[in-house]
């Protein structure tokens, strides 16, 4: 079991895994404390052991599940605060003079006649100390039931049981109730899956880790992955249950022999896989059920993919990026997720030690490479890639060409090349090829030859006779290729085997990968670069053996990323459990054409502050409209006839300086928008955002206005 996911099946990574040297630091003594705002780890395990047990109910898309209480989901009606303490205390002072007039006589005493009838005459006459007490007694008694009856019909008149709930029970709450602990068969504490198949002595080990404080949240979400491949077949149960006796909570490692983050930021809930974001508003824009709840994401939201839009400065790293980065980061330690970050270096990504693979392109000091081919030996699918990353952006490169003109250029070097050398061309190499350089197509002709490979050689002439003609794209592929074959860049990309490039074929691993771009002084090769991660991202998740676990490509600042065959493939990550969060600074960083059916790709959509109306309107349009309720008020004067309505009247304008009127309500049903682009853009607090959800079980939430501080 501590085996699992640290070798490529398939053989087609071009490296391991990283693997410790040694085993991780402090693996023999209690775990180090959390520094997550979420539950701090105690000696005894009793803070672990809450979590554990806290309730997590079922609730809609986005809400956090952690102690959620759940709501109704239409408001009920609730009276207005003034006018609920107006009418109790009214119904009180009525209660108080109905009571004082009884006990006057100013009423009559009619309310004696029940006793009368009921009450023996030699009670009512009762003579000596004893019969004086008894009848004290029961005439008294009688008054105190009379008194109580009319405070019944007082406390029901004036609400008095809405008023206890709505501002003297909040007010006496200590604080929240303690929970009681659960039945021993509903108590997760107790491992009862494993003791159920048998595993008796495993659940006990657990239970002992667990109460002595030596469990974490990412230790148990890494037992309970291991145990679901028990029950799907991938592991046997002696494997597990002899991993579990020996190691306990440090079961079933993740390959780095890591059992936690350095820090975190965010708060998140192993239980459930969610991350919390913040805070939904308690607006009335905001449907009911929602308003005042915890927004949160994970894995069953992300598989439908995100895009945030928002400027510089809105928080779409710091609020989006990384807490979701550090989120699916936690993900892969409990061996259940695969996660690749990309982004600027020093774009606030998390540190390198939360990562296994950093890859800084165009660092000298970067111990990974970047595989520009995605690890695969098919020279057709490596030119399709090659070609999305290098001219994908241009819709038409050239009078006459496409991206498959460009695929099949690339492809007739790249066969050929492989076939003599056995790998790929590096990118100076592919330069020279692209250009036509008679050197080295003469030399690739001459080994074609010599291994009599026809094939190829017919594909090398047609490369040839293609060359200098006006409709032929080499030329715009060379140009690209350039933009990497720079000094800054020259010890990367490598096909000699020299370095150890990282391919996202190793994305059927428990892997966390970031990936640094060189955007100071190489924009245009950030963004090929950025496009050929999400072009071979998109490949590699479709063709992986094992699709339990979640792969997700987190790419901070997608501009001039999004391609035509960027939302082809980003269509298709929800049927291979795989999503991307993507980030923009504006909708213009799309192309016009591509911005509808990105919307329309990506299931969960943010529009932060910030935001200019021509983006609020696209959202606006793809959020759609909905049926409100409309009222229309209308005043008119009111016309007297007789002479004391005039005189009445007069007398009303004297004192409220207006006309006597007469309101009437007009309720109707309207059809508007969610969100306008008005509101999107001037109506959207700093530090929130509008967000709408959608899972891979298609549920939806609508739009929703979230305080990304709360």
């Amino acid at each position: 079991m501590n085996s699992d996911g640290t070798r490529d099946a398939r053989g087609t990574h071009a490296n391991p895994v990283p693997r410790p040297t040694g085993p991780p630091e402090g693996a023999a003594l209690p775990p180090r404390p959390s520094r997550a705002p979420g539950v701090p780890p105690m000696p005894d395990g009793s803070s672990f052991l809450a979590w554990l047990r806290a309730p997590r109910p079922d609730a809609a898309p986005g809400v956090w599940r952690f102690g959620h209480t759940p709501r109704p989901d239409e408001e009920p009606e609730e009276i207005p605060k003034r006018q609920l303490l107006g009418g109790a205390l009214i119904a009180f002072l009525v209660g108080w003079l109905v009571w004082s007039l009884l006990q006057n006589g100013y009423l009559g005493y009619w309310w004696w006649i029940p006793l009368d009838l009921i009450v023996p005459d030699s009670w009512q006459g009762g003579s000596g100390e004893g019969g004086q007490v008894g009848t004290f007694i029961v005439y008294g008694g009688y008054e105190l039931l009379v008194a109580l009856l009319i405070l019944v019909a007082v406390a029901r008149l004036g609400r008095w049981g809405e008023v206890w709930r709505r501002f003297v029970a909040p007010r006496l709450r200590g604080g929240p109730p303690e929970q009681a602990a659960p039945a021993a068969q509903d108590d997760p504490a107790q491992w009862n899956q494993l003791r159920e198949a048998g595993a008796v002595d495993a659940a006990e080990r657990l239970v002992v880790e667990a109460g002595a404080g030596l469990m974490r949240d990412v230790d148990h979400a890494r037992i309970m992955r291991a145990w679901q491949g028990v029950r799907s077949g991938r592991h046997s149960l002696a494997t597990f249950t002899g991993a579990v006796l020996k190691d306990g909570a440090a079961a079933c490692l993740h390959p780095s022999g890591e059992r936690d983050l350095p820090a975190r930021l965010a708060r998140h809930d192993m239980v459930t896989g969610q991350v919390r974001l913040g805070g939904t508003v308690d607006d009335p824009r905001n449907p009911y059920a929602y308003r005042g709840t915890g927004l949160a994401v994970g894995p069953e939201l992300l598989g439908t993919s995100l895009l945030a839009v928002g400027p510089a400065g809105s928080g779409k790293t710091g609020s989006v990026v990384w807490p979701v980065a550090e989120s699916l980061c936690l993900h892969a330690l409990a061996g259940r997720a695969a996660v690749v970050v990309v982004g600027a270096a020093g774009a606030g990504l998390g540190p390198a030690d939360a990562y296994d693979v950093v890859v800084r392109i165009g660092n000298p000091e970067s111990v990974y490479d970047l595989d520009l081919y995605g690890g695969t030996t098919d020279p057709d699918e490596a030119a399709a890639v090659l070609a999305e990353a290098l001219v994908g952006d241009l819709t038409d490169p050239h009078p006459g060409g496409d991206s498959r003109r460009s695929t099949t250029v690339l492809a007739q070097l790249l066969g050929p090349f492989r076939a003599v050398h056995g790998r790929f061309p590096s990118v100076p190499q592919l330069r020279q090829l692209l250009d036509g350089a008679p050197g080295p197509l003469a030399e690739l002709r001459t080994a074609l030859q010599d291994a009599g490979q026809e094939s190829l050689l017919r594909e090398l002439d047609a490369r040839e006779r293609q060359l200098g003609h006006p409709g032929d794209v080499s030329g715009v592929l060379a140009d690209r290729v350039a933009l990497l074959d720079r000094p800054a860049f020259a010890t990367f990309f490598d096909t000699s085997g020299q370095t150890r490039p990282f391919s996202l074929r190793a994305l059927d691993h428990p892997v966390r990968v970031r990936i640094d771009l060189p955007e100071r002084g190489h924009a245009d090769a950030s963004r090929i670069l950025a496009r050929l991660v999400l072009a071979q991202f998109t490949a590699s998740v479709a063709v992986r053996e094992d699709r339990s676990l979640f792969a997700c490509l987190v790419l901070d600042d997608a501009t001039g990323v999004v391609t035509p065959e960027a939302v082809r493939g980003i269509q298709r990550l929800r049927s291979a459990n795989a999503g991307t969060v993507l980030t923009l600074r504006t909708l213009d960083d799309v192309p016009r054409p591509l911005r509808g059916p990105l919307l329309g790709a990506t299931g969960c959509r943010m529009a932060l502050s910030g935001l200019t109306p021509w983006d609020g309107q696209d959202f606006a349009e793809v959020w759609g409209k909905e049926w409100t309720e409309a009222r229309d008020v209308t005043d008119r004067q009111i016309i007297a006839d007789s002479p004391a309505g005039k005189a009445w009247h007069a007398l009303r304008r004297v004192i409220t300086g207006h006309a006597p009127t007469a309101r009437a309500v007009t309720v109707r049903q309207v059809e508007r928008e969610r969100w306008s682009a008005s509101e999107l853009a001037h109506g959207v607090p700093p530090g929130h955002a509008v967000l709408s959800l959608t899972s891979v079980r298609g549920e939806h939430a609508p739009p929703l206005l979230v305080d990304l501080r709360g």
